[in-house]
């Protein structure tokens, strides 16, 4: 069970993410969504799912969006009614802004006997006006006593900047969260500079470190590659040049991907860091979605041995 792997802090997750239709689709154009993503994940064996809970995240940057925002089905909507046939524990994305504390409350006790796990997420900028925040859900959650077993995002980038991610995470620990996913990894260095931080910060304190979960992403475009910058994924320099310039960005994409998971992994894995991986594709061509799941069988391959 997921919830007990969770639980007991244990190492090699392995996540899928997903992105749910776009509001406005036709309900026979949904079912077969469903149908084909269903289709594709059939037979790996994961350890979850992840469905994400999409914002409009122009607040956080002066830069036009590469593609247009088009608001999505709700994630635990398209979970329970057009992914049942996907017999796997579902990890579902919740943007607190969204809410009320009313709003709040009312979703909260209508999943108490719930079997999915949660990443609650805040607004994407301050500039973005919300009723609830997130530490506003998580003292709900406390003074509740909610049995939902929920995690958080951790960002490595925003620790290269300010240093202090690892506080974060054990802060976030201490309101609930039992394990972290992060954003998408293209820059190696800052992701190991967080995990060093939080290794040495449990060691000297004395405290239990949850699981760290890496999210990997195809890039099979220029335009993916466009987007992927404006959503903040920090790609050195030189990593962009060898994309842009290579005879197959795809292909070239997929070897750096399986190339961080590697040292992401041995990094963890010598210093008893619980830790896993979570592949998605930013991108909706049949290609990138394809090379995703390509990279996740290969994921799934090396953590086996």
């Amino acid at each position: 069970m997921l919830i007990d792997k969770i639980k007991k802090k244990q190492s090699n997750f392995l996540f899928y993410g997903l992105t749910p239709p776009k509001l406005d689709t036709q309900e026979e154009r949904i079912l077969s969504i469903a149908n084909k993503q269903i289709e594709r994940l059939d037979g790996i064996d994961l350890d979850a799912l992840i469905l994400y809970d999409i914002q409009d995240e122009s607040s956080r940057t002066n830069e036009p969006r590469p593609f247009p925002y088009l608001q999505t089905l709700a994630p635990d909507v398209y979970s329970d009614q057009y992914l049942q046939g996907l017999k796997l524990p579902k990890i579902i994305y919740k943007s607190i802004g969204k809410f009320t504390a009313e709003s709040y409350n009312t979703w909260l006790s209508e999943r108490t006997n719930t079997q999915d796990c949660y990443v609650f997420v805040g607004a994407p900028s301050k500039e973005q006006k919300i009723s609830l925040t997130l530490q506003d859900a998580y003292q709900i959650n406390i003074n509740t006593h909610s049995h939902l077993t929920y995690g958080g995002v951790t960002i490595p980038e925003r620790h290269e900047a300010k240093g202090d991610e690892h506080k974060r995470v054990f802060d976030k620990m201490n309101k609930g969260c039992e394990f972290f996913i992060s954003q998408c990894v293209y820059n190696v260095d800052n992701s190991k500079h967080l995990l060093s931080d939080y290794y040495y910060y449990a060691k000297e304190n004395n405290l239990e470190m949850v699981p760290i979960i890496f999210t990997l992403t195809p890039c099979g475009s220029l335009k993916t590659l466009e987007f992927m910058n404006w959503l903040g994924i920090d790609i050195p320099g030189w990593l962009k040049n060898e994309l842009k310039y290579s005879n197959n960005i795809l292909a070239k994409s997929i070897t750096i991907c399986e190339d961080i998971a590697k040292e992401l992994y041995d990094f963890c894995t010598q210093k008893n860091i619980p830790v896993g991986f979570n592949i998605e594709s930013v991108a909706i061509r049949k290609d990138e979605i394809e090379a995703s799941i390509e990279l996740l069988k290969t994921i799934k391959i090396m953590m086996d041995k």
